[in-house]
Parts: structure tokens; sequence; C-alpha cells
């Protein structure tokens, strides 16, 4: 399945050669799912209303998502590594200024120029490896360090881009907060194969709150499932919350069950008041582990 990827065939300055670059441009259906993505990647930028904004569009490719900006009233310059896309869109007449380059090597702009930044389908493409010389993780770190030195401060860079596989998610949002971006990953329609996207919203200055994922209730982004994977973990090894009066009350409950008798001797008691309690069991063979599993996974994880 991999195979088909585009990014697996050739070098993009390749594969999207004049016939390739013509082909994505007419087809209906390509085009609507491009301008979608880009007026959701425009959405997820937060521009202030009724202000005209300068985007940098990564990938513009033949201008589709730069025309998305000028309906809402902002002006774009571009950058595409395919000198075909860029001819189509010559040919289209797009208003934005365009620039041939190869953004692994990072875009070269004056500090702070950009209000914003958008980029459709293109980041996968720094995940591979395309001649001897290129390193992923290094190409994508000098991109995301050049991005966030040319835009300005409180802006955000949204990537929709399509991920191979988790290892690509891990190891394009590790370099851009190893550049010095905040934010994560928005999935929209998590649940759904066809309509599933992916969106890196990216952060500059200050905190600020990732925005919500469409398609669910849930706050659904990466950056909330890793904070939450975390924190669970150090609750794991934090004290037991279950103290010497709720000990006292389990004993009690199993004792009325009939299924074990506990000793109620000191050395319990004060093992109790330390939130480390040790239960004497006397079981039937059979019962015993059974029950023994229960009342020390009740005891808290302390005891596990």
């Amino acid at each position: 399945m991999s195979s088909h990827r585009p990014e697996h065939i050739a070098p993009p300055e390749i594969f999207y050669n004049e016939e390739e670059a013509k082909k994505y441009t007419s087809n209906t259906r390509m085009i609507e799912i491009q301008v979608q993505m880009a007026d959701r990647a425009i959405e997820l930028l937060a521009l202030p209303e009724d202000q005209k904004c300068l985007i940098l569009d990564i990938g513009c490719g033949s201008g589709l998502s730069g025309e998305a900006l000028e309906e809402k009233g902002h002006e774009w310059i571009g950058v595409d590594i395919s000198k075909a896309m860029l001819d189509i869109a010559r040919e289209r007449e797009v208003a934005g200024d365009m620039v041939l380059g190869d953004m692994g090597q990072g875009v070269c702009f004056r500090a702070g120029t950009f209000d914003g930044a958008i980029s459709i389908s293109a980041l996968q493409w720094l995940c591979n490896a395309d001649k001897k010389s290129h390193v992923p993780a290094k190409r994508l770190y000098r991109f995301f360090s050049s991005l966030l030195s040319c835009l300005s401060r409180g802006s955000r860079a949204v990537f929709q881009f399509y991920p191979e596989n988790s290892a690509q998610i891990e190891l394009v949002t590790t370099q851009a907060m190893k550049a010095g971006f905040g934010g994560g990953l928005v999935v929209d329609y998590p649940n759904s194969t066809k309509a599933k996207k992916y969106f890196l919203v990216l952060l500059t200055g200050g905190a600020q709150k990732l925005p919500a994922a469409l398609g669910t209730e849930e706050e659904s982004t990466e950056q909330a499932k890793y904070v939450k994977s975390r924190i669970r973990g150090k609750i794991q090894r934090g004290v037991s919350v279950k103290r010497r009066d709720w000990v006292l009350a389990k004993k009690e409950k199993l004792r009325k069950k009939g299924h074990m008798s506990i000793v109620d001797n000191k050395k319990a008691d004060e093992a109790a008041k330390n939130s480390s309690a040790q239960v004497n069991f006397e079981l039937p063979f059979d019962d015993a582990n059974k029950y023994m599993k229960t009342a020390i996974r009740n005891l808290g994880p302390e005891n596990e």
C-alpha cells in the first residue's frame, strides 16, 4: 500500500513533472479536496478578523491554496520545489508571488515577515531521503528553524499532511518542538477512514490553546494524548490515596462475604496508616489467587 504513495515513487521535483502537474490541476475532485483542506488550514490559523495578512504557502503547487487565501482577503507568497507546478500557477495567473525552492534547505525570508503559514499535502515529503546526503531529521529541523524566524510573534503555521505511520508523526513533531515551536496535532474526523485528516498546528510565542478537532465532541489532539499518558504514569508511581479508613472498610466488606478471614493485628494496622497495608489471607487454594489479585489491586498501585 505504501508503494502507491507519491513520495515513494520519485522526488517531488521529478514526480510533479509537466504531465502530472496538469493532471493535478485539472482533476475536479482533487481540486475540491485541496480547497477544502486549505480552507480548514486557514481556519486553524485563527487570523484576526477584518485584517489583511501576509501568509506563506509552503508547497504552493499550482496556487490552489493560494486562491483560498485570496478569497479570505489575504496576500500570500508561495514556495514549491516543482518548476512544472509553478509554471501552471503562472498560466492560471494567480495573484501571489512564488519562489522555486526546496523547503528542506530552509525558507529564506526576513525575520517576522509573515503573519502565518499554511502547507497542504507537502510536509510528508521531508520524511524521505531522496539523496544520500538527505537526513530527514536534519532537513525537518532546518526547515522548522527557518520558518520560525520568518513568522511574526504570536502567529501560527498549519500543515495538512499524510503521515505514513506513527514514527513519521513523532519525527515531525519532535523536530518542530526542537526548533522552538509549541502546538501539536489536530486530527479531524478521527473515527473515519476516508475523512480523517491530520493537521500539525504550530504556535509561536506564549501559551496558546490548540483548536478543537472536527468530527468529535472530545478534544482530539495528539498533544493532549501525550500529556495524558505522562500524567497517568506519574499517578501510578505516586502515593496511594487509600488510607486507614478505606482499608478497614474493605476488610469488613470481605469478612461479610465470608470469602476470607482478616487478621487485624497491630502490624497490619500500622501498615495501613502508611498506605502500604499487607493483608493476611486464609483462603481455599483454588480461590486464593483470584482474591489475592483483586484485593491487592484495590489497595492501590503501590502494592501491585
